[in-house]
């Protein structure tokens, strides 16, 4: 019945499934703003504002992690339950929730549902998106479970076992949906050498990032021969970003006094590396972003920027993106004609994808930017700041030189619409707002122009 009325909703609205996933976000971060708004979320048992909930609640829905209040002081345990809820359902999508209660109910599937649920997975296809549904929610269950149960043993000792059980519960979802959200004030920090936490963090968080559609592949495969197109430039460009994030960040930063210069070898190789791959849209951190040298800060600039992989919990403007971009400035470079990689041959309209995702993704990175500068003149912020903030926030990465909290209410409303953005993922947003329908009846002649 519930997905019937779904169904019956789109219909009668004659929304584009742009404008569904649109509004499959909006609606969840209202009803998140609501309770979140109630003085029993609040640990002071007074309400934290509308503005607070509206930023806590998006922040959440896209799995950012950016946040105007700590999660572990100032929210109630049913405060951070619904953080959770809602990091849990922005995580894998509103259509997968509804696909599984379909399930549930043995109700039918029929084409517009499909062709809703392979745009919000972004799948190739209609064939199979409700069997890769029901495994986004298998693969979360197993991962999310091993991963709160290895946290939980490890801090047993040290929390013991109720807020262990917790503690783990809660940052193995949030990392395995590159959400960011931690319980303790200095997210990581007091772990910044410990491998276990390290290790088990970052590959909650890598593996959400990868995509489902590559797990699952990975699964079934195993051999690197029979590994589809999409897997191996997935695997291929998030190694290299992550080695990048890694040997740039560990180079860089043994010259800070500020980050490095109290750790030991091990502790700062555990930190380089912990930097280096949560840019990745995680969000947590296990050193202060703010006290790390401008360089370092710029070039995770750019690592969020990429963020995660196509059907993932991740944002930013994808690994693939970014992969398609490099190797068409290389072919150009060359003057091939065709893009080439593994001995494929990749689309022009993959290709004109890509570079509108990459232009439009860019404009909204610099104009929210832009913007910060203007709405806080009153308290000037460093330049490098405000985009590392609007990138973070775009990326729905989460982490922040020290400044969200610190951001006037328009400032906050600026973030809370490049949070959305993000999430949503720009060419999403650019189709939900654009004119449908509109057929192009004839061709000019073609011309030559200059370039570069």
């Amino acid at each position: 019945m519930f997905f019937n009325k779904i169904s019956s909703f789109i219909t009668n609205l004659k929304l584009t499934s742009s404008r569904i996933i649109l509004l499959g976000f909006a609606v969840p971060i209202l009803l998140g703003t609501v309770l979140l708004a109630l003085p029993i979320s609040s640990s002071s048992g007074l309400s934290i504002g509308w503005l607070a909930a509206l930023f806590t609640s998006t922040s959440a829905v896209c799995v950012t992690g950016l946040v105007v209040l700590d999660t572990g002081t100032d929210f109630s345990h049913f405060g951070q339950m619904i953080i959770l809820l809602l990091i849990q359902i922005g995580g894998l999508g509103f259509m997968t929730f509804s696909v599984l209660i379909a399930v549930i109910m043995g109700k039918k599937i029929g084409l517009k549902e499909r062709l809703l649920i392979q745009q919000s997975s972004n799948s190739v296809t209609t064939q199979g998106v409700v069997r890769l549904s029901l495994n986004i929610f298998l693969i979360s269950f197993i991962v999310e479970t091993t991963g709160a149960i290895v946290l939980a043993l490890r801090w047993a000792n040290e929390l013991g076992t109720t807020r262990s059980i917790y503690y783990g519960i809660f940052h193995s979802v949030s990392a395995f949906n590159n959400a960011g959200f931690g319980l303790w004030p200095d997210s990581l920090s007091r772990y910044v050498g410990d491998p276990l936490v390290n290790i088990v963090i970052s590959f909650l968080f890598i593996i959400g990032g990868i995509g489902f559609t590559v797990i699952l592949d990975l699964y079934r495969k195993r051999r690197w021969r029979d590994l589809s197109f999409h897997t191996k430039i997935v695997l291929i460009t998030s190694g290299l970003l992550c080695m990048a994030g890694f040997l740039v960040i560990f180079a860089i930063e043994l010259f800070n006094t500020k980050t490095f210069s109290t750790l030991s070898w091990s502790e700062r190789t555990w930190a380089a590396y912990f930097q280096g791959v949560v840019t990745r849209t995680a969000g947590f951190n296990s050193i202060d972003i703010g006290a790390m040298l401008p360089a370092s800060q710029f070039f995770m600039i750019f690592l969020m920027f990429v963020g995660a992989s196509s059907g993932s919990t991740g944002g930013g403007i994808k690994t693939t993106t970014f992969a398609v971009l490099m190797l068409s400035i290389v072919s150009t470079i060359k003057g091939k004609t065709d893009v080439q990689l593994l001995k494929k041959r990749i689309s022009q309209d993959i290709i004109f994808r890509a570079l509108a995702v990459m232009t439009i993704s860019l404009g909204v990175v610099l104009t929210a930017t832009f913007l910060l500068s203007i709405t806080e003149y009153a308290h000037p912020k460093d330049f490098l700041a405000l985009l590392f903030e609007a990138t973070s926030a775009f990326g729905t990465v989460g982490m922040s030189m020290n400044l969200t909290p610190e951001l006037s209410p328009l400032g906050k409303c600026i973030i809370i619409i490049t949070m959305y953005i993000g999430r949503l993922g720009p060419l999403t947003l650019a189709l939900a707002l654009a004119q449908k329908n509109v057929k192009q009846k004839y061709r000019y002649p073609e011309d030559k122009l200059l370039i570069g």
